[in-house]
């Protein structure tokens, strides 16, 4: 039988196509912008830090108001061996001199000096730290006459919150109760739009918020006294010139500007508002920032009204009524804007 030749199997190489997929490979300015990013917040923590910090670290009686009274000659002693940068040292005729000024809160405390010893005249409610360091100089000078001192606070804080913690926690509150309705209403009401919305939105959130705080540390704390609802129009007050001046920088700067208006309350508004010990407790610089800001006026503006029958409120309405107008300002500055720029396709 013929041979059968047998054709040898071709070996097929079968070709395998690399499909390219589209990897996101970091840009040539990636690192760049990481370590931007990195330094931007380690910035931001560092200061606040040294926000929250340095006020207690450098606290301490700077220019403290205060009165003495007594003999002539022993209260001028008094008064040019105090008054510098600690003190600031009023001398009075007599002790009811003295404690009508404290109640109208002209000075934070005083002293009355006797033969028999040193009467020791605070209002805690006014300037919980600035009452102890007070009290401490009064025994202090009691020791050296070998008598005694006896403390008298005018105006202490409510017998279920003797330590005014309830106040000194209201701080952060504060700030989120502006920051919170501002975040919430630009959402909701977006755009040119929703101006008019947002700042009713703003004013009846303010006044129920106010009138709701002031009552959960009136009457759940017990925290505060005075009239309820005087108290807690101040407090909407406060709430209105943050979330005003938020929804404001919003309009204006988008949400670049409502980040900023937060970042400067929170890191600078609520340390320096001195709630917790009173304003006198601070640098005289910081302090009178802090008075400035929202927070720290809010916070004057309620020991005002829940402690001192409204004494000393007007300037504390006045710069929160401030920031209520600037906050409608920069409102109607967007609105304007907004107005002028032609609609898409015009």
């Amino acid at each position: 039988m013929p041979e059968q030749h047998r054709t040898p199997p071709v070996e097929t190489v079968e070709t395998v196509e690399t499909v390219e997929t589209d990897v996101p490979r970091p840009g040539p300015g990636t690192p760049r912008k990481l370590a931007a990013v990195l330094l931007g917040l380690t910035a931001v923590v560092v200061l606040m830090l040294c926000a929250f910090a340095l006020p207690g670290v450098n606290g301490g009686p700077h220019e403290v108001p205060i009165g003495v009274t007594g003999p002539r000659a022993a209260a001028q002693g008094f008064e040019q061996k105090l008054d510098g940068p600690e003190w600031d040292v009023t001398v009075y005729e007599d002790t009811d001199a003295l404690t009508t000024a404290i109640r109208e809160r002209e000075v934070a405390g005083g002293l009355a000096l006797g033969t028999g010893g040193i009467d020791v005249y605070t209002a805690t409610a006014g300037a919980p730290t600035a009452t102890g360091a007070l009290t401490a100089l009064g025994n202090a000078a009691a020791a050296q006459q070998q008598a005694k001192a006896t403390v008298h606070d005018l105006v202490p804080f409510p017998g279920d919150d003797p330590r005014g913690a309830g106040l000194a926690a209201a701080g952060l509150p504060l700030v989120f109760g502006g920051i919170f309705p501002a975040v919430v209403l630009t959402r909701l009401f977006p755009g040119h739009s929703g101006l008019r919305t947002r700042f009713a939105g703003v004013v009846l959130f303010s006044l129920l918020a106010g009138l709701a705080v002031a009552g959960c540390l009136q009457y759940g704390t017990g925290s505060l006294a005075g009239n309820h609802w005087l108290t807690g129009l101040g407090l909407g007050l406060g709430m209105a010139a943050l979330s005003m001046t938020f929804i404001g920088l919003e309009a204006l700067a988008g949400f670049a500007g409502l980040g900023a208006g937060a970042a400067v309350m929170m890191l600078l508004g609520n340390p320096l508002s001195g709630l917790g010990s009173g304003p006198h407790w601070l640098p005289s610089g910081w302090s009178t920032l802090g008075q400035v800001l929202p927070p720290g006026a809010s916070g004057s503006l309620l020991r005002s009204l829940a402690f001192f029958d409204g004494t000393g409120a007007a300037v504390p309405v006045l710069t929160l009524a401030a920031w209520v107008a600037l906050g409608l300002v920069l409102l109607l500055i967007a609105d304007r804007r907004a107005g002028r720029t032609p609609a898409p396709g015009l």
